[in-house]
């Protein structure tokens, strides 16, 4: 039976993304769509959104639609548009004054009023839509306040009187923390009651927190990270208002689009390949390692090993500091990095391809070709990861036979499994601890087994065979909205 919901995201690939809220929020409504549910998707109409790419029609009835927020008095209009590749409509809300700036997030003092706008007008929309959504999907502290919202602001409208609220954490650690006395500008005036009392002690409001604690149903994007976020080490603060409702707790594995990153497919390679033609991964290797100037001591057989990350304390980018110049100096491969982020992590990788030119490239930025080059080419991808809520680039990495070496942790140990050379079972290097000498033992372990073609062809095969297709996954989201109707 087709589901009613209203999908609230601060960011939707391939409209605006800076991290994987963006990829599942597109590839979460591209799929609800094809299997017949009406899904309402709502994002803010950013200067970044390429307005030429899209045909944007104006809604009649949602034009400078007037919200009083506390003492701000703010007009949005509704723009609709179909979600690229998809048959999926995306409802583009508009409010230049909140969503016209250079970066999609900032530290601006109406951070959280540019987000309460967008809860708001996906919630109004709705209203004079006569859309009555059987689930609100609410994602990261940017749509915190929405289960709270509907059981206060909107608690009058019988239209969302059988609505459930699911809320999604992506990433605990931001959290999107303002000041208390901005209550009203959210449209919370005179609900104190309901929030968290060491918070509003404090002089603060949490919006993360408040969809933990007034959620129907909570989800994450991967089943350890689920069992993770309840501990202090993950929790960032919440673990506690996690543990108290584990019950309603779920985690669900993000999905890949195959449909944009598979090697027998993909738009950006010159020549595709599937399990039974590595010849033809092997020859895209020699192409990019010739045109990155990359050379190692036996060309044809030393690994290259790839990485495309967000450069931040999260992703491990600490214990490169030390473990690259050793590993550069007692081992023979290759390297290709791209990414940005922390500029100690940038001027450390600068340097560092400077000093082995022909032995590590950093292109710093994102290139989505570069990305997919990086994924096809290399033998092997590093993710030596503090934490991991889902991530994306391993599972990437398995369709492409790159042998991903990854922390277990979050995502990476849902979506990875140690290879057994006596068994000849498993996908990848799984290493324990967050310390240089992990990373040193998964990377060399990994080339080890390399050097020995029958048993690294038997390890990307395994690899290939993975399937994490959306289409797989996307069951999970339905019976889970099943569950909470």
């Amino acid at each position: 039976m087709p589901l009613r919901i209203c999908f609230i995201a601060s960011e939707v690939a391939p409209l605006a993304k800076t991290g994987g809220l963006a990829d599942v929020a597109g590839a979460l409504t591209k799929y609800l769509h094809a299997s017949g549910h009406d899904i309402r998707l709502f994002m803010p109409l950013y200067r970044q959104v390429d307005r030429r790419a899209l045909t944007l029609h104006p809604v009649d009835f949602l034009r400078d639609v007037p919200l009083q927020l506390g003492p701000h008095r703010l007009n949005f209009s509704v723009y609709a548009t179909t979600l690229p590749g998809t048959g999926a409509t995306v409802y583009l809300v508009d409010a230049p004054a909140l969503y016209d700036r250079d970066r999609l997030y900032g530290s601006a003092p109406d951070e959280h009023l540019r987000f309460a706008l967008l809860t708001h007008a996906a919630l109004q929309s709705c209203q004079r839509m006569a859309f009555a959504p059987q689930i609100l999907h609410c994602n990261d502290w940017h749509t915190g306040l929405g289960p709270l919202l509907l059981r206060s602001f909107y608690a009058w409208d019988r239209l969302f009187h059988d609505t459930r609220s699911l809320m999604s954490i992506h990433n605990i650690a931001y959290q999107g923390v303002f000041g208390a006395g901005a209550l009203a500008d959210v449209g919370l005036a005179g609900q104190e009651h309901r929030i968290e009392p060491g918070d509003l002690g404090a002089g603060r409001i949490n919006p993360l927190r408040e969809g933990i604690r007034h959620a129907d149903h909570i989800s994450t994007v991967s089943p350890t990270y689920a069992r993770e976020i309840q501990t202090p080490e993950y929790g960032y603060g919440l673990d506690g208002n996690l543990r108290a409702r584990s019950r309603d707790i779920t985690g669900i594995l993000n999905g890949v689009d195959y449909e944009e990153w598979d090697p027998r497919s993909d738009r950006h390679l010159p020549q595709h390949y599937n399990a039974n033609q590595l010849g033809t991964k092997a020859e895209l290797k020699q192409d990019f390692m010739q045109r990155l100037g990359l050379a190692t001591q036996a060309r044809n057989r030393s690994p290259l090993i790839g990485m495309v990350s967000r450069l931040a304390s999260q992703k491990g980018l600490e214990l490169l500091f030390d473990a690259l110049p050793r590993l550069l100096a007692e081992r023979d491969f290759c390297m290709a990095i791209l990414g940005s982020g922390d500029e100690r992590y940038e001027q450390f990788l600068t340097r560092l391809a400077h000093e082995h030119p022909t032995r590590l490239s950093f292109r710093q930025g994102y290139s989505e070709e570069h990305a997919h080059w990086i994924e096809a080419a290399s033998d092997m991808f590093l993710m030596p990861s503090l934490y991991e809520p889902c991530g994306l680039n391993q599972m990437y990495s398995l369709r492409y036979g790159t042998i991903p070496i990854v922390r277990r942790t979050g995502g990476l140990a849902d979506s990875v499994q140690h290879f057994n050379p006596e068994t000849r079972q498993g996908t990848g290097v799984v290493f324990e601890h967050f310390d240089v000498g992990a990373v040193l033992w998964g990377v060399g372990q990994a080339i080890e087994w390399h050097a020995n073609r029958g048993l690294w062809r038997r390890l990307v095969q395994n690899a290939m065979a993975q399937d994490f297709s959306w289409k797989k996954q996307v069951g999970e989201y339905i019976a889970l909205y099943e569950r909470l109707l």
